[in-house]
C-alpha cells in the first residue's frame, strides 16, 4: 500500500481534509491537476461553523491573519452605484465587533467563532503551506487522476503528470474533492439531481488600490446593483481586489459594468474574466465502498447564503475522523457508512437553504423598474418599492446562522435515538440543543475558557455536578479502543444550556448521547457510538 488515503483535489475542501487527517497521523497523498493554487475569485467567506472547525484544528488564527482585517465592516448595500445614496444598507458587525458580542453573551445562541472574509486565492495557499509541513502528508500539484479501480482491500489509481508520465498509487481509501465536474463521481456513475443552469453570469476580478477607501456611501463587503444584469460587487480580503458578477454578453462588457457601478474615475486593472452557472444540485450518493466524495463533487449550490465551500469543510471533518478511526482499527463498519447518511442530509438541507436565499434575492431584483434612477415621482416610488422588498428579502442571503449551526443529524447509525420530535431547523435562526446528532452549543465556563477548547480529540463524556456514577460507561468506552476522556464540569450556566447531567460527545463535537441517568446498556451505547 502506497498510502492510506488518496485525496483528489486541492481546493479548500481537499486541503482541509488533508490537514485534519495529517494531524491524526494518517498517511495521505493529495493530488491536484493544477500546477499551483490559482488566483481565481471563487469563495470569499468562511462562515462561523467553518471557523469553529479551524479553531479545533489549531489554524484559526492563521486564517484570520491572512483574511480581511478584524475592524473592517461586513455591511451589505443595495445601490444604483457607489456614489449615489444606497437603496438599502444592512449593517453587519466586523469580526472584532462580533467577537465582542460573543464574549458578552453566554446562552449558547452564538458561535464560538464569527465569520471571516478570506478570498479563496488567499485561503488555498495558506492551507497548502500548512499541509505541506505535515510529515504524514505528501502533496503533488500538477498530478491528475485519470482512472481508478477498487477491490475489497484497496483502491488503485492511475495518476498522470502534465508531461504525460503516469504512475499507480495504491491506497486504502480514495476521496474525491475534485469539484462540480468531479472525475471521481463520474467514474462511479453517480448522478446529480436538482436544478442546473439557473442563471449564467460572468465574473471578473479587478485590482483597484484606492477604491475601497474612496467609496463615499460607506464601507462594506457586498454591493448589489439594482439593475437588469444581476450586477454584484464583492470586496476581497485585501480591500484592493474586487470581484464583479453580471449577466452580460461579452468579457469586455465587464469593464463597462465595473465603471458603471463605481461611477467615479479610478485606476484599475481587470485581471480575470470567466463564465459560471448557478446550480442547485445534489449527488445521488456520497460513497461507493472505498471511494468517497466531498464538497462540490456532491453538492452544488448558488453562492447566495455562503453554504458552498463551507458545506464541503463540514464534509471533510465528518469524514476525516471516521477514516482515521477505521484505519486505526477501533472504528466499526457503521462509522464510514454514517458519512453519507449524515452529510447527504446536510447537503440536501443546504441546497434547499441556498435556494431559499436565492429566491429572496430574485424577489427584490424583480422589483426593478426602468425609472429607478429618475428624479421623478415615479422614480421615487420605484426606489421605495424596491427598498421595501429588499429589506424583507435580502437578509435571507446574509443571515443564515440557522443553516450554519443548526443542522442536527437524523437517523443516525452512530448516535442514540431519542424520543420526541427533533427541534425545527430554521435557516435564519439558531436554537441551541444537545439532542443527539446536534453540534455542541458554545458556552463560556466560569474561568473564561470555551467549553469546546476543553474537549480532547477523541470522545468525551461530559459530566456535570451531581451526575450519577458513570464507571460502567467509562469502562465500556475504553474497551472499544477509541480515544476517550472524561471532563468534570461544575458550571451551572453550561448545565442550563445543555439541559442534561451527562453528554457523550463524538470527536467532531456532535452529541452521541445525553441523559440524567446512566444508559441501561452502556456496552451497547459504546458500540453504537464507535460504529459497531
Amino acid at each position: 500500500m502506497d498510502t492510506q488515503v488518496l485525496i483528489v483535489g486541492a481546493g479548500p475542501v481537499g486541503l482541509t481534509l488533508a490537514i485534519d487527517l495529517g494531524r491524526r497521523g494518517v498517511r495521505c497523498v493529495l493530488i491536484e491537476q493544477k500546477p499551483a493554487p490559482a488566483k481565481l475569485p471563487k469563495m470569499e467567506r468562511c462562515n462561523a461553523r467553518t471557523m469553529e472547525i479551524y479553531r479545533r484544528m489549531g489554524i484559526v488564527d492563521r486564517v484570520r491573519a491572512a483574511g480581511l482585517p478584524a475592524d473592517c465592516p461586513m455591511d451589505v448595500f443595495i445601490v444604483t452605484s457607489l456614489v449615489e445614496p444606497p437603496l438599502l444598507h444592512r449593517p453587519y458587525p466586523s469580526v472584532a465587533e462580533a467577537k465582542a458580542e460573543i464574549a458578552a453573551r453566554n446562552d449558547g445562541t452564538l458561535p464560538l467563532e464569527p465569520y471571516q472574509l478570506i478570498s479563496q486565492y488567499t485561503l488555498e495557499p495558506l492551507l497548502k503551506s500548512i499541509v505541506e509541513a505535515m510529515p504524514s502528508v505528501t502533496v503533488r500539484y500538477g498530478h491528475a487522476l485519470t482512472a481508478f479501480k477498487q477491490d475489497a482491500r484497496s483502491v488503485e489509481a492511475e495518476v498522470a503528470t502534465a508531461a504525460g508520465a503516469t504512475s499507480i498509487v495504491r491506497a486504502a481509501y480514495l476521496v474525491g474533492c475534485d469539484g462540480g465536474a468531479s472525475i471521481v463521481r463520474k467514474q462511479l456513475g453517480i448522478g446529480l439531481a436538482g436544478d442546473g443552469s439557473l442563471l449564467q453570469l460572468r465574473q471578473a476580478l479587478f485590482r483597484c488600490d484606492d477604491l475601497y477607501e474612496r467609496i463615499p456611501i460607506g464601507k462594506g463587503r457586498h454591493y448589489h446593483v439594482a439593475d437588469q444584469h444581476a450586477t454584484f460587487l464583492i470586496v476581497q480580503d485585501d480591500t484592493r481586489h474586487f470581484t464583479l458578477h453580471s449577466v452580460v454578453d461579452t468579457d469586455d462588457a465587464m469593464r463597462t459594468m465595473f465603471e458603471r457601478t463605481v461611477a467615479m474615475p479610478v485606476d484599475y486593472e481587470m485581471l480575470y474574466v470567466g463564465q459560471w452557472k448557478q446550480n442547485l444540485l445534489l449527488a445521488d450518493r456520497y460513497a461507493d465502498r472505498r471511494v468517497f466524495l466531498a464538497g462540490d463533487a456532491v453538492h452544488l449550490v448558488v453562492p447566495t447564503g455562503g453554504l458552498g465551500m463551507n458545506s464541503g469543510v463540514g464534509d471533510a471533518v465528518d469524514l476525516s475522523w471516521k477514516l482515521a478511526a477505521t484505519l486505526d482499527g477501533w472504528g466499526g463498519p457503521n462509522l464510514l457508512a454514517s458519512y453519507e447518511i449524515e452529510r447527504r442530509q446536510v447537503g440536501a438541507r443546504n441546497v434547499e437553504a441556498s435556494g431559499f436565499a436565492s429566491r429572496g434575492r430574485r424577489a427584490w431584483r424583480s422589483a426593478y423598474h426602468p425609472a429607478l434612477r429618475d428624479n421623478t415621482p415615479e422614480g421615487v416610488a420605484a426606489r421605495a418599492r424596491l427598498a421595501r422588498v429588499a429589506a424583507a428579502e435580502q437578509p435571507k442571503s446574509n443571515e443564515m446562522i440557522g443553516a450554519e449551526l443548526g443542522y442536527c443529524y437524523a437517523g443516525l447509525p452512530i448516535a442514540a435515538a431519542e424520543a420526541g420530535e427533533p427541534p425545527v431547523q430554521d435557516f435564519l435562526t439558531y436554537v441551541p440543543t444537545t439532542r443527539p446528532g446536534a453540534r455542541l452549543p458554545h458556552v463560556w465556563l466560569a474561568d473564561g475558557t470555551a467549553m469546546q477548547d476543553r474537549l480532547g480529540p477523541g470522545y468525551t463524556l461530559l459530566r456535570f455536578r451531581g451526575a450519577p456514577d458513570t464507571t460502567a460507561l467509562e469502562r465500556a468506552m475504553r474497551a472499544t479502543g477509541a480515544p476517550f476522556g472524561v471532563l468534570e464540569i461544575a458550571d451551572d450556566t453550561a448545565r442550563e444550556v445543555y439541559g442534561r447531567d451527562l453528554l457523550l460527545l463524538r470527536p467532531d463535537l456532535h452529541v452521541a448521547w445525553r441523559g440524567n441517568v446512566m444508559p441501561d446498556e452502556p456496552d451497547k451505547l459504546a458500540a453504537l457510538a464507535t460504529g459497531h
